[in-house]
């Protein structure tokens, strides 16, 4: 599953980013790292840009760019705790 096929305020948490070198190096500078939780607030009119929430700032990524990050879902426990932070 990736960050661009998720439903609006899903929380998942970041496996892993594919893509080339320099790519996933600026998105891991920005915090997007393996384990980290991180949800899709809004789709754009056409589909694109997605709005991203992750350590409570938000981001724009393509939706591309999003496709090459790999997510997995959140327990229920685990998502009711990340709503209470």
């Amino acid at each position: 599953m990736t960050l661009a096929s998720i439903p609006l305020h899903t929380p998942v948490v970041i496996v892993c980013i594919d893509g080339d070198r320099q790519y996933r190096r600026r998105l891991m500078e920005l915090g997007f790292l393996p384990g980290v939780s991180v949800q899709v607030l809004g789709i754009a009119p056409f589909g694109d840009p997605l709005d991203i929430e992750i350590r409570g700032c938000r981001f724009s990524l393509r939706s591309a760019e999003a496709a090459c990050v790999h997510v997995r879902a959140v327990s229920a426990e685990a998502s009711a705790e990340l709503a209470a932070k």
